[in-house]
């Protein structure tokens, strides 16, 4: 499949999936797990800000004077998850695909913050994300670096949706992303090539664990049709 081919997997009405119970209980243990996710995010987050950890030597940092570029990343990001609910509203592939990555990406986060505390880079300029600032707490976050959660969302979106122009917008608005969070010194550089590297794994983890066992795999069985 290349890369920015949609991805092969046809759309099933929301209510012929509804009818099948492995689609109703796995979409269930979905959605209660992404609201437990976002009840954990503030007692996490507000937690490894407490960590400490070293100030890393950045080249690419070096070369980048450091700007206030919060509305061109808000826009981008949630220009990005609105596009997806709206393609959602017909795919509940897309929904409960997306959501299953999201949870798996960010337990993944969740850990590596914890096995690799890095303190911020040199002038890092708080980042302004009312929407995501929603769940961090009273603190403002400034060490859940290792590895970008603005870049595997974004990310995550992208490998999510299956139209050409959707896919290469959402492309395009993944690597705006990483790069202005560089320009605001928000993440080191590793901390975004690490999102690059680590998402489309998780997001394969996320489809096989979202997709297997109901209607949407058996009809790709019968029409010989490859899921990915």
């Amino acid at each position: 499949m290349s890369l920015l081919s949609p991805d092969p997997t046809s759309d099933l009405a929301w209510q012929a999936a509804w009818r099948h119970p492995v689609f109703r209980w796995k979409l269930c243990l979905g959605i209660l797990g992404v609201l437990i996710l976002l009840v954990t995010f503030t007692p996490f987050f507000q937690f490894i800000e407490r960590h400490n950890g070293p100030v890393l030597n950045d080249w690419i940092l070096d070369q980048l004077p450091p700007r206030d570029v919060s509305i061109p990343l808000f826009l981008t990001i949630w220009a990005a998850a609105i596009l997806i609910l709206y393609r959602a509203r017909r795919s509940p592939v897309i929904f409960i695909l997306f959501i299953y990555s999201y949870i798996i990406v960010s337990l993944a986060r969740m850990l590596t913050i914890n096995l690799f505390p890095l303190n911020p880079p040199d002038g890092l300029i708080p980042l302004i994300d009312p929407i995501s600032n929603a769940f961090y707490g009273k603190t403002y976050i400034t060490k859940d670096l290792f590895f970008s959660g603005h870049t595997s969302s974004i990310l995550l979106i992208f490998l999510c949706l299956r139209r050409r122009w959707d896919r290469l917008l959402v492309l395009i608005g993944s690597i705006v992303v990483g790069g202005l969070l560089l320009v605001q010194h928000v993440h080191y550089s590793i901390d975004v090539l690490g999102a690059f590297v680590f998402t489309y794994p998780l997001y394969r983890l996320g489809k096989r664990l979202a997709l297997g066992g109901w209607h949407y795999v058996e009809m790709q069985e019968k029409e010989n049709t490859p899921i990915d």
